[in-house]
């Protein structure tokens, strides 16, 4: 299967916002055939890297960093919205369009595993707000995050430049708009 089918699974929904097409998984996730291409892609690009964990941001990246750390025999760690994981955690505040949120991590997530290699997985990268707090708390608790990879990329917010002082970027489709 070539990427353009997958990208032609994704539906674009115009004007969800004024002004923006909203990229929707669930028609891609409700494809058996091409959700099971976009994790077997995924797979085969880290299966030999000795990857320790699979870290997905909440909620979207937890349908493909589940399926993709499942696919590896690997663990799964979630990134959460602040109140959402039961146990000690540490956070990282990021910027919205108006204001700011907080992401969460426990702080025993790579289970004390020193140095542990993680790939950050999200169903999309914008602006790359997410994504780089998600990659500052990987670090801050001790484990290196050695590519995120999104099904997504939306070219035209840059959002893998804000992520290039930290890790590498992987995207499967890319849009050159936002």
């Amino acid at each position: 299967m070539d990427k353009q089918k997958i990208a032609d699974s994704i539906r674009a929904v115009y004007n969800y916002k004024p002004g923006v097409i909203f990229r929707d998984i669930t028609t891609l996730i409700g494809d058996a055939e091409v959700f099971k291409e976009v994790i077997n892609i995924l797979r085969s690009r880290y299966e030999n890297q000795s990857i320790d964990f699979i870290a997905a941001i909440e909620a979207r990246g937890f349908i493909f960093g589940s399926a993709l750390a499942y696919a590896l025999g690997i663990g799964f760690v979630p990134i959460r919205k602040k109140g959402k994981l039961p146990y000690n955690t540490i956070s990282e505040k990021y910027t919205l369009e108006y204001g700011t949120d907080e992401l969460h991590i426990h702080t025993d997530a790579f289970r004390d595993k020193k140095n542990a290699k993680v790939v950050l997985i999200d169903d999309l990268i914008a602006t790359g707000g997410t994504a780089e707090a998600s990659v500052k708390l990987i670090k801050s608790i001790g484990a290196q995050c050695v590519e995120a990879a999104f099904v997504i990329n939306l070219k035209g917010l840059e959002g893998e430049k804000k992520l290039a002082p930290y890790t590498q970027v992987f995207s499967i489709v890319e849009y050159e708009g936002k």
